[in-house]
């Protein structure tokens, strides 16, 4: 049937709305997302200015690699979380308990990332629920503001994140034969060496895949940052945000966004690489 629709053109035709759809909301703005990067803001000349304000100034460097450092510390505890829980998902519990389990982490999922960011801040207001529970409980006679610190943002980020983790892992354990895990322990294995030796390696697929997603989607924050962090929270989306918004520099905006992109990229790449895995096969 495949070679069918080739044959009569009819492939193009159901591949073209999907085909107008990426060129026209994702290709078509980083073109031009590009070109804004190097025109001057006022004459609209071609100039590095917009690059070398990023390169030469240390507040704009150091606001990046706070958001990269803190990238991939929430993409790397996120992993801590979703691997072991994957794993008990699809190797201990039983099947009507892991239908459970999927429901209840999906469930939260429902609701927008700022319903999920304001719930994080009734909890760790001044006035919210971890502040009274701790008073309720005699550990401190004062409320505590918990908002506003890194910390705080990383919880909100690695909850937003969590899911993104969860389910690629969870495809990949679910292909791999308990028979495996057996003959591990049958041949004088241990737990951490099994782990080590099959189940790690046989997972690191829908690892990549999920660490992948959630360093690209905690990079490119910004509602979880900004609510949870406020001003002290340094990522650096918001610098993109003023540059477009407050500012009204679409041209350094811009700049500010092909330079988190590139980096984004290149940082998948050489993380594929270090680890040897193959898109395709990771996808």
């Amino acid at each position: 049937m495949l070679a069918r629709l080739k044959r009569t053109g009819a492939l193009w035709l159901l591949l073209l709305p999907m085909l107008l759809w990426i060129g026209l909301l994702f290709v078509l703005p980083h073109i031009k997302l590009f070109l804004l990067s190097f025109q001057d803001r006022y004459t609209g000349a071609f100039t590095l200015k917009n690059y070398a304000t990023f390169f030469t100034s240390p507040l704009y460097r150091g606001v990046f690699i706070h958001t990269v450092e803190y990238s991939i510390l929430t993409t790397l505890v996120t992993l801590a979380i979703a691997f072991p829980a994957a794993f008990v998902v699809t190797k201990v519990l039983s099947e009507r308990a892991k239908a459970l389990v999927v429901i209840a982490i999906i469930l939260p999922y429902w609701v927008s990332e700022l319903i999920q960011a304001f719930t994080w801040m009734v909890i760790f207001r001044e006035t919210g629920i971890l502040s009274y529970t701790l008073r309720a409980l005699g550990i401190t006679r004062h409320n505590i503001e918990f908002l506003y610190h890194n910390w705080t943002v990383m919880v909100g980020l690695v909850y937003t994140s969590l899911l993104f983790m969860v389910i690629p892992i969870l495809n990949s354990l679910e292909t791999l034969d308990d028979s495996l895990i057996e003959a591990s322990y049958d041949l004088g294995g241990d737990f951490w060496s099994t782990m080590k030796e099959i189940i790690i390696p046989h997972s690191m697929p829908g690892i990549m895949v999920g660490s992948i997603m959630v360093f690209m989607l905690v990079l490119g924050n910004y509602v979880t940052v900004t609510l949870l962090g406020g001003k002290n929270s340094l990522w650096f989306t918001e610098n993109i945000y003023n540059q477009f918004i407050v500012r009204f520099n679409q041209n350094q905006g811009a700049a500010f966004s092909v330079i988190l992109l590139t980096f984004s990229v290149l940082f998948v790449w050489a993380l594929l690489k270090i680890t040897k895995q193959d898109l395709s096969e990771a996808m």
